[in-house]
């Protein structure tokens, strides 16, 4: 049994060493990922993550009260892109355009949007195309206005913070391709 140390009664313990900052290295909220190399990569995808699930949010009550509910955030998303530019897409094109490698989740919310008659297909040759409906269109223009309502005006961007956005654009464009490129080394490993 192990032996205990006699406590003395108004003994005072001997006072804890102050931690800095420099000695502990910078404060992250991924630490365990740190490398010596870019700390700041470890806070960047953090708040990627935290950013992700709050626009995930945001776009699903956005087109709940938009009219449509109970669609996931890929769903809100398809949509989105179906209906851009008014042109017709081809599952692949969606899936290259949005970065997804599994063709059967865009598949599966592409079969969901056209069993709530907001997108349609249409077959021409081998090809299948996607286009938004006139009330898939609806829809995507009330989100927008709710858009403009909740988020741009709450935003109140003015030329310098529409700068920076359009550099952080940017910058997630260019750390996409990069970790593209990762993810194909490390799934040659």
């Amino acid at each position: 049994m192990p032996r205990k140390t006699p406590v003395k009664p108004n003994a005072q313990a001997a006072p804890a060493p102050a931690v800095t900052p420099a000695a502990t290295g910078p404060i992250v909220s991924s630490a365990h990922l740190v490398s010596p190399d870019s700390a700041e990569m470890s806070e960047f995808e953090f708040g990627l993550i935290v950013a992700g699930n709050a626009f995930h949010r945001w776009v699903v009550h956005c087109m709940a009260a938009a009219g449509l509910k109970d669609l996931t955030p890929l769903d809100v998303l398809v949509l989105h892109h179906v209906t851009h530019r008014a042109r017709d897409k081809r599952l692949a094109d969606i899936c290259f355009i949005m970065n997804i490698e599994d063709t059967h989740l865009v598949n599966y919310a592409l079969k969901k949007l056209q069993g709530l008659g907001v997108v349609a297909s249409h077959k021409s040759g081998k090809d299948v195309t996607y286009a938004a409906t006139e009330l898939g269109r609806q829809h995507v223009n009330r989100y927008r206005e709710i858009r403009e309502s909740c988020l741009i005006t709450a935003l109140n961007a003015d030329d310098s913070l529409n700068r920076d956005i359009g550099e952080l654009a940017r910058l997630l464009r260019v750390l996409s391709g990069m970790y593209d490129q990762a993810a194909r080394s490390a799934a040659s490993l």
